[in-house]
């Protein structure tokens, strides 16, 4: 049998995204669930079963994706604040003597860089960093078509030096401000602090989805939080204009379907806070790949 495919594995803060990707970067058969955070043995358990889907006599090998600090060489996770349940589990000694096929390890940020490299919108730029706007924020970095092979918590940044806490330890990070968790939040604060909003009669918890809803309703407590959010997110984008000077930021995940008004306000902080030169040549588009960036990266990396 011709190994000519490979499983690609994304394993977000809410969704696991599996596939089939053949070695020229094409999704051949996709599935998707719910991450089910709630135990490392859910977490694994709820991988093999669909890794197991796909898996066959054609598949070469198998990469992982996976938030957070990892450690590539052993395959552990070295510690992962949206999904606390896989830190210090070896998923990759796990699946390997599981499947009998080579198991590789990433972050899922620098892997859905690497996807785009591969098959996405960053097949048109040299040098490139790309944010994953979700649960939270990643960050991978592409520079002279290689992938960065550093930790890139771009999410984890410090935008606020005294700010709101954050699941990784620190305060003021920008994934406190811009991660759709924070927005989610941000929207609560506002219904509780008494706030003159429509968003108080909405049953049960918040999400982005709703608070997005409300923004394109005119509710002035949503837009708030959702320009606050746009705002921070600038600063952050600012910040790496001027430290990678690429010739593109490409943003993918859920929060880019707010575009009208998380993205334009961000590019619009960015270029007050950007060195002029630097933002002047930089282009500011969505991903090419949307929810396939990271699982195509993912596969890339069992093919290399």
């Amino acid at each position: 049998m011709i190994k000519d495919c490979s499983i690609g594995v994304d394993l977000g803060g809410t969704n696991l995204r599996v596939a089939l990707v053949s070695r020229a970067g094409e999704v051949l058969e996709r599935t998707e669930t719910p991450s089910c955070p709630v135990a490392g043995g859910d977490v694994v358990e709820n991988l093999a079963t669909a890794i197991g889907c796909l898996f066959s006599d054609r598949v070469a090998g198998i990469g992982l994706a996976v938030p957070g600090l990892v450690d590539a060489q052993s395959g552990g996770i070295v510690t992962s604040p949206n999904i606390k349940a896989i830190e210090g589990v070896n998923l990759v000694d796990i699946f390997s003597r599981r499947l009998g096929v080579p198991v590789f390890l990433g972050n899922d940020a620098s892997l859905a860089a690497l996807g785009e490299s591969v098959a996405g919108a960053g097949r048109d730029f040299n040098s490139f960093v790309l944010l994953t706007l979700g649960t939270g924020i990643g960050g991978g970095v592409v520079i002279n078509r290689k992938l960065l092979e550093t930790a890139t918590e771009l999410g984890h940044v410090t935008v606020e030096a005294s700010g709101r806490p954050c699941l990784c330890g620190n305060t003021g990070c920008l994934e406190a401000y811009a991660g759709a968790s924070a927005i989610a939040a941000a929207a609560r604060e506002a219904v509780s602090s008494g706030a003159a909003t429509r968003m108080k009669n909405h049953d049960g918890n918040l999400t982005p989805e709703d608070v997005y809803r409300y923004f394109k309703d005119g509710d002035a407590a949503a837009i708030e939080v959702m320009t606050t959010a746009g705002k921070y997110l600038g600063v952050g984008i600012a910040s790496f204009i001027n430290i990678f000077s690429p010739d593109a930021v490409i943003l993918t995940g859920g929060l880019t379907g707010a575009w009208d008004i998380l993205v334009e306000v961000a590019v619009r902080e960015a270029s007050r806070r950007a060195f002029p030169p630097l933002f002047q040549r930089v282009k500011i588009v969505p991903s090419a790949l949307a929810g396939n960036a990271g699982i195509i990266g993912a596969a890339a990396l069992a093919f290399s």
